[in-house]
């Protein structure tokens, strides 16, 4: 079994001018719409975002959203408020992965950025025209990847090993 599709997977924040196409939009929101989900209610909606405007204001709506002013696109994950939060939340994560993995499938490079405190996920839900009961907390940029600025970088690179992670109880 290979995990090379997990394991290349980055976070891509900065992208070239080249368009994101319908056809590809509609195939990562494919491969988000059949993440699984509690009861299989699908507690999502998604917004995609093109206009230039409006994404940056959404850029500025979380600490680390910033790439979402530099992105073609984005898809906003709208979450029903009146389910269960946590299993909604749980499941918005999965369709999330979901959408990223296809997107890299595809050459493009995404990130996820979270709208937080509350306030910052209320303005991200109404500049994305939507209400109660849909709450969105999470934007995902889409883009064809960019050389990252060069530096040196504030996050480390890599995964601890398996052994520093794993509790196994017998």
């Amino acid at each position: 079994m290979s995990l090379e599709l997990i394991t290349s997977l980055r976070a891509t924040r900065s992208f070239t001018r080249a368009p994101v196409t319908r056809a590809q939009v509609t195939l990562v929101l494919e491969a988000a719409r059949w993440a699984g989900s509690a009861r299989n209610r699908q507690p999502w909606r998604f917004v995609v975002v093109r206009d230039r405007a409006l994404l940056c204001e959404l850029s500025r709506l979380g600490a680390y959203a910033g790439h979402l002013a530099v992105a073609p696109v984005a898809v906003l994950l709208a979450v029903d408020a009146t389910l269960s939060t946590e299993d909604a939340e749980f499941d918005a994560g999965r369709a999330a992965q979901n959408l990223m993995l296809a997107a890299h499938t595809l050459g493009l490079g995404s990130c996820p950025a979270s709208f937080f405190p509350a306030p910052n996920a209320r303005a991200a839900t109404t500049l994305a025209g939507l209400r109660e009961p849909w709450r969105i907390r999470t934007g995902i940029s889409l883009g064809h990847p960019a050389s990252p600025p060069e530096g040196t970088l504030a996050i480390p690179r890599g995964r601890w090993p398996l052994n520093d992670l794993v509790i196994e109880l017998s």
